[in-house]
């Protein structure tokens, strides 16, 4: 069962990833836009950009924690406290974008087309003071020569109200009036820098939540994953519980038929082997896969129980490529198919019958076969009592490797029966 309160979030290193990504992005266009305006890279310009960048990028970090309160909630909720938790968020970063800039804010100036060619040609420079004055910095033109004075030309200059221009070298200092008109012209210029941050803020929630989306959808797969892995351990479970009853009715079948008939001894030596075999075969994880090694000694106790019965009826052969013998096999996964023989063969007949196990690697495959050189008789999903047998083991192949886990049966050309069975070849621990 998964905890809710262990529900997926964006790890802080991703986040931070994020932010980063956004600001340098945000620099770099910034910058190479002033490039393409005519402004040089001026290091006191660059410096200031780089720390404004880190600085709204730490800014943003701090709100993520809020922006997680709502990784539950539904898309129109979301999208309105993002909306207006953005305003105040941008604004924020404004201020701190004018403070940085306060001493040297570069703007853009209107004037006459001959002053708008100058600009665009990046003979003008641009500033503004501590004090808020507008700082024009003019290319060095040559003094033009003094018009020779007209007679009586000997008033002062008429006053035309226009703003006292201080000028030195090639330097314009235009005084912009009172310290209100320069705090409204401030606080104008950071709203409309505020836009511009408030989509940028806007943007990198939305790939916040783009993110945490994503997130979400590995969680879910996960999850699949651990439900489908615990059906498919349930099943195997289910299939190899099936094995043991059917065994054990028909060994307790064969050991009644030997304290019948008088055969005392028999019968302790199969209750002592029969002891032996289920001491194995219950002690691990019925899930668990087994060295092909230690599934052939499981058989050769089930053999050793049915030469009680059959003492000249049974012979058997076990022929194990050594390259075969540590590949990993689901428990229990021939004991079906050895049984069979066991009954269909052996107990058909009064003549010797041998049952034999064969396993070699095929490439990437485990191909390991069963067969016995009995009647033959059919053994298919129709065959009265075969239900528990090639059934059952086809169905633990598929659950445990779905379509690389094959089964074939059949007559033997030559007579008999029998059953190859196919898997990946999966080594265990030497």
């Amino acid at each position: 069962m998964i905890d809710e309160a262990d529900t997926p979030r964006v790890s802080a290193r991703l986040v931070l990833l994020s932010l980063a990504a956004l600001w340098a992005c945000y620099f770099i266009v910034a910058t190479l836009r002033g490039a393409f305006m005519g402004f040089d890279f001026a290091w006191p310009i660059i410096s200031r950009r780089l720390t404004i960048c880190i600085l709204s990028m730490l800014v943003m970090a701090a709100v993520w924690p809020l922006l997680q309160l709502l990784d539950r909630k539904s898309g129109p909720v979301r999208l309105a406290v993002v909306l207006v938790g953005a305003l105040p968020l941008s604004l924020l970063l404004s201020i701190i974008n004018d403070a940085i800039f306060s001493d040297i804010d570069v703007t853009q100036a209107y004037g006459d087309e001959n002053d708008v060619a100058a600009i665009k040609a990046g003979n003008v420079r641009i500033s503004r003071d501590e004090a808020g004055n507008i700082l024009v910095d003019l290319p060095k033109v040559p003094p033009a020569p003094p018009a020779p004075p007209r007679v009586g030309d000997t008033a002062a200059p008429e006053e035309t109200g226009e703003p006292e221009l201080a000028t030195k070298g090639s330097a314009i200092t235009i005084h912009t009036g009172s310290v209100l008109g320069q705090s409204y012209a401030r606080w104008a210029a950071i709203a409309d820098n505020a836009f511009g941050r408030y989509f940028l803020v806007l943007a990198w929630a939305a790939l916040y939540f783009a993110l945490a989306k994503a997130e979400d959808a590995r969680a879910a797969e996960r999850r699949e994953g651990e439900y489908r892995r615990a059906a498919e351990a349930a099943e195997l479970r289910s299939l190899r519980y099936q094995v043991n009853p059917h065994f054990l009715f028909n060994t307790l079948n064969s050991l009644s038929a030997l304290v019948m008939t008088g055969r005392q001894e028999d019968a302790e030596e199969m209750i002592q082997t029969l002891s032996t075999f289920y001491r194995r075969t219950l002690s691990g994880d019925p899930t668990n896969d087994l060295r092909l090694a230690d599934e052939i000694e499981l058989q050769k106790l089930y053999f050793a129980i049915e030469a009680v019965r059959f003492p000249n009826r049974l012979l058997t052969r076990i022929d194990v490529d050594p390259e075969a013998v540590n590949a990993m096999v689901p428990g229990m996964i021939l004991q079906p198919l050895v049984e069979n023989s066991v009954k269909y063969a052996v107990a058909a007949t009064q003549r010797p019958v041998t049952v034999a196990i064969k396993a070699r690697r095929e490439g990437g495959q485990l191909v390991i076969a069963v067969s016995d050189d009995g009647p033959g008789k059919d053994r298919g999903p129709k065959a009265e009592g075969c239900g528990i047998g090639l059934n059952n083991v086809r169905d633990r192949l598929r659950a445990r490797f779905g379509q690389a886990g094959t089964l074939t049966s059949g007559k033997r050309p030559d007579g008999g029966f029998e059953t190859v069975l196919r898997m990946p070849l999966e080594r265990g621990l030497v």
